[in-house]
């Protein structure tokens, strides 16, 4: 029950923190160093760095970021669930809006493990 108590609020902190679209800053407050991102099934990308260069390099695609919008969310015991909608040009020219559902592992107040199911 502990663990629901405090993921709660961290979670909430960090939706808030990718809203104001500061994904380099959440990945540094909110993510253990040892933290795993992965997209559907692919491999994880493993370790906080190898997460930063990732997202640098995504941050690099993007010439203009519209808005994203949280479309529900749910916290439980040291994990939470989350579906978003980003609304997103590329420098390619092509603007999407794309949505994910994103399920996060925590520990320690930490995200240890995120995993994003997209189409």
């Amino acid at each position: 029950m502990m663990m629901t108590t405090t993921t709660t609020p961290r979670d909430a902190e960090l939706n808030a923190t990718i809203l104001a679209g500061d994904l380099l800053g959440a990945l540094e407050r909110f993510y253990d160093d040892d933290c795993e991102m992965q997209e559907n099934m692919e491999q994880p990308c493993r370790g906080k760095d190898a997460n930063r260069i990732r997202e640098e390099a995504f941050l690099a695609s993007v010439a203009e970021f519209h808005g994203a919008r949280l479309l529900a969310s749910a916290v439980g015991e040291g994990v939470s669930f989350s579906e978003w909608e980003f609304d997103t040009t590329y420098h390619d020219g092509g603007r999407r809006k794309t949505t994910q559902a994103t399920i996060r592992r925590w520990h320690h107040g930490r995200v240890i493990h995120e995993r994003f199911h997209h189409a």
